[in-house]
């Protein structure tokens, strides 16, 4: 939200001295979140005047159209002489009236003007746009021309309202009061310890029988209506210099004059309104439902099929409007230029559901001022003044008049009331406020305040948010600052510190990184497109997510079961902008749904919650392992002196599967698997033994192309995603002393021939186990396959076994022996026989 400070001073008499920082320090003391104080005409130095065109010359012979205009700019260049000025501009003709800079004056950004020759001529000065002088978009793409009762000569400066303060807020999700200057008025007002005066406290006249007729059958989603008509208006009519410049400051673009007073009440009341060419509507204007498969045209030219549940606004026709987000095509108020110009028009100023206006809006991907307000909460109480503000001001500037007529549909309703015990703020913040501070603040926000040591609290109706006792504590803190709050450092009770969990995920985070690889965290967010995408099978327990009420994307509204779509993003973002050798890694929570779905409970915040209910909140939550995820691409040793070095490839994911499985102190079976994103001839499935029974956790190597093609990856990816709460299960990371033996070790080297397709660690399982206890270690040193040599189908595989006793020095007859043992077994469990 913009908000201009020379508007905000309307309603509360700040200090002269005071500056936009001194006001953004104080609304930031207040809760309000002020990013930036914008200073608009910055750098800006005059002369600069009123014109009015004199002349136009058309020079000829240049690629672009260029005029040699006279301006009379009255006395303000010393010698009531037309100025001289070329221009390219060619939305202006004699007789305009415009802005001229003259030599010696400096636009923003540093732009010195001077006397200068050019196509010919030596122009004294320029004719400004909008954009020159920093003022916004003015929807003309050219020269400003002023309206024709602008005096010449007069200081453009004060004109326009160039020099200014606006301070620019991120509101929060629920403070929709403070998305108008209304709003953050009283923001300021409470700060300074001033009075507010509110522009909503307008005298309305009460409904009648006379108003346009309205009919609302959907009261849950609309529970105020106000109509109002204005007629004849003047089609010449324009918005004036100040309405046009204060649209500008906030954000918008002048459109018309209807339109641009609608925008502005909405700015200054924060309710958003609408405007209909009455002779456009046909019949009794309604709301309600859609049906399913209706559809509108709206303002931004779009047709769009209506849902069941948009809330729309409708005559006799059909609908006319997205009650709440925009209006339609086929009631939209005509400019003069147009046609013949709308005369008669009817004001909609009306209060509907939030979350039905948030649902449409993100349904239909349009998000409108109007959208942005309603779902964030609109005072209901406001609409009739923002319709009487509406009417007077259409009456002032277009010359219309005011309709006897008024109608008011309201769904009864009682304000909200919420009982506290007058030293609950004091409770949770810690600190004592007293009765007396509670009550002021609480007052000071809007709210009735009764009773003594149990306050009795009405809300005020601009403040939706406030639903409960620690909603008006957060009041009374804020207001007091929170500045002012004690800071005290948790004492944890000796002998306490990371959980065995947390000392995992560091460990893990370590080895990863000492490894080469660096840490990518992401968003948990996916799409359920996803999962085609990563070639997973129609009922595989990954497709079953936990959906978000309300997503922060709607292309991404479930929590991920997997980390890799993530850190695939992560990859392809980075290959793209020039970093081709790549190893990132994850470690984060995934979310898996429960068999039976509860919804969970809110806690108390003034106490500890007992076991019980944090127990009872877990349990309503989804299922959340740790995972731990890593991908690879480019080159996982760079080449150089010492070398050609050597791609990443699907040996690395095993390996970085087995470096996270050493932290947690378990032993990994790597064997041959097949599962969705990986290719189905490099991919190990990881294994662990847990109570005797053996449980995948994990899978890791080469990406399927199709796979690569899909996400857009770099050829060859490679990755690894493991279970590490499984891991840490099952491990056993107490810190083994290695043993150092003082015997000498017996190495004996076999080359096995097996089948090509008999995996190497079915082999390398077979020789420990045939080995016995003298095996110290074994390593897999070649793999080779050459059909005259060994056979077609055939490879050979070559280990090194390494025996050693820990109490005597072997004889080569006992290696020997325990050689021969481990080959026998491999060879009756997978047909290996020595190679010749």
């Amino acid at each position: 939200m913009r908000v201009p400070l020379s508007w905000l001073r309307e309603y509360v008499d700040l200090p002269a001295t005071e500056t936009g920082r001194d006001v953004q320090a104080k609304l930031i003391s207040a809760g309000l979140e002020v990013e930036t104080v914008e200073q608009l005409g910055d750098g800006l130095k005059g002369p600069l005047v009123v014109g009015q065109v004199l002349t136009i010359e058309e020079l000829e012979g240049f690629k672009k159209p260029i005029r040699f205009c006279t301006v009379d700019v009255g006395t303000a260049n010393g010698t009531g002489e037309p100025q001289e000025i070329v221009c390219g501009a060619r939305n202006f003709a004699v007789g305009d009236k415009v802005v001229v800079v003259l030599p010696g004056a400096e636009l923003p950004g540093g732009f010195a003007i001077s006397a200068r020759k050019t196509y010919g001529k030596t122009s004294h000065g320029m004719i400004c746009s909008s954009d020159e002088l920093g003022m916004g978009d003015d929807g003309t793409k050219g020269i400003i021309v002023l309206p024709p009762e602008t005096e010449v000569g007069k200081d453009a400066i004060e004109l326009l309202e160039l020099v200014d303060e606006v301070l620019d807020i991120a509101v929060t999700a629920n403070r929709g009061d403070c998305l108008s200057i209304r709003g953050v008025a009283r923001e300021t007002a409470i700060a300074y310890g001033l009075p507010l005066r509110d522009p909503a406290l307008l005298d309305v006249p009460g409904p009648n029988a006379y108003g346009y007729p309205v009919q609302v059958s959907e009261p849950f989603g609309c529970d105020r209506f106000t109509a109002r008509t204005v007629s004849g208006l003047s089609p010449e009519a324009r918005s004036p210099i100040w309405l046009k410049r204060r649209l500008q400051k906030v954000g918008m673009r002048p459109i018309s004059l209807a339109v641009d007073i609608t925008n502005y009440v909405m700015m200054e009341l924060g309710q958003p309104l609408h405007a209909y060419d009455r002779g456009l509507v046909q019949g009794t204007i309604g709301v309600r439902r859609a049906a399913e498969g209706e559809e509108i045209v709206t303002l931004d030219g779009a047709k769009r099929k209506l849902h069941s549940e948009d809330l729309v606004i409708t005559d006799d026709r059909g609908p006319i409007g997205l009650a709440g987000v925009m209006g339609g095509a086929n009631t939209e108020i005509a400019d003069h230029e147009e046609g013949e110009g709308t005369t008669d028009v009817v004001i909609e100023a009306a209060h509907f559901d939030a979350v039905s206006i948030a649902r449409t809006a993100r349904r239909h991907k349009l998000s409108s001022e109007a959208s942005r307000r309603f779902e964030r909460g609109v005072d209901p109480a406001a609409a009739a003044a923002a319709a009487q503000r509406t009417v007077d001001l259409l009456v002032l500037l277009a010359g219309g008049t005011a309709d006897a007529g008024v109608t008011e549909v309201v769904a009864p309703s009682a304000p909200h009331t919420i009982t506290m015990p007058a030293d609950h703020p004091d409770r949770v913040a810690g600190v004592e406020y007293g009765r007396e501070t509670v009550v002021r603040r609480l007052q000071e926000v809007g709210c009735d305040v009764y009773g003594q040591d149990e306050l009795i609290v009405t809300v005020p109706s601009w403040r939706p948010d406030l639903t409960e006792v620690n909603d008006l504590a957060e009041e009374v803190i804020r207001l007091e600052g929170y500045e002012n709050l004690p800071s005290t450092l948790p004492k944890p009770p000796s002998g306490r510190g990371l959980t065995h969990r947390q000392r995992l995920h560091r460990r893990v985070g370590r080895a990863l990184a000492g490894a080469g690889y660096v840490e990518a965290p992401n968003y948990p967010f996916i799409g359920e497109q996803v999962f085609d995408q990563l070639l997973l099978e129609a009922d595989d327990p990954a497709r079953r997510v936990v959906k978000l009420t309300n997503p922060l994307n709607d292309e991404e509204p479930a929590l991920r079961t997997t980390l890799l779509p993530g850190l695939l993003g992560a990859l392809r973002r980075n290959d793209g902008r020039g970093s081709h050798d790549l190893a990132l890694f994850e470690t984060g929570l995934v979310f898996l749904p429960r068999a039976e779905q509860k919804i969970a409970a809110a806690l108390p915040v003034d106490r500890r919650p007992t076991d019980e209910e944090i127990a009872e909140l877990n349990a309503a939550l989804p299922e959340q392992p740790r995972h731990v995820a890593a991908v690879l691409a480019g080159a996982r040793e760079q080449a150089g002196w010492w070398g050609k070095g050597r791609p990443a490839d699907w040996a690395d994911a095993i390996e970085a599967a087995r470096a996270v499985a050493r932290e947690a102190g378990v032993e990994l079976i790597v064997r041959g698997g097949q599962y969705g994103p990986w290719h189905p001839g490099r991919c190990a499935e990881l294994v662990v033994v847990a109570e005797g029974a053996e449980k995948v956790v994990g899978h890791a190597g080469e990406l399927h192309p199709r796979v690569v093609k899909a996400f857009g990856l770099p050829a060859r990816t490679c990755a690894m995603e493991l279970d590490l709460d499984a891991l840490e299960a099952v491990g056993d990371d107490t810190p083994q002393a290695p043993a150092i033996s003082t015997f000498p070790v017996a190495t004996q080297d076999v080359a096995l021939v097996v089948d090509r397709f008999v995996p190497h660690a079915d082999v390398e399982a077979a020789l420990r186990e045939g080995a016995g206890e003298l095996l110290e270690g074994i390593r897999l040193f070649d793999v080779y396959e050459n059909a005259e040599q060994l056979g077609d189908g055939k490879k050979s595989l070559a280990y090194a076994l390494r025996f050693r006793a820990g109490d005597r020095t072997l004889t080569v007859d006992e290696a020997s022996a325990a050689r021969d043992a481990a080959v026998a077994l491999a060879g009756e469990r997978t047909g290996a026989v020595l190679r010749g």
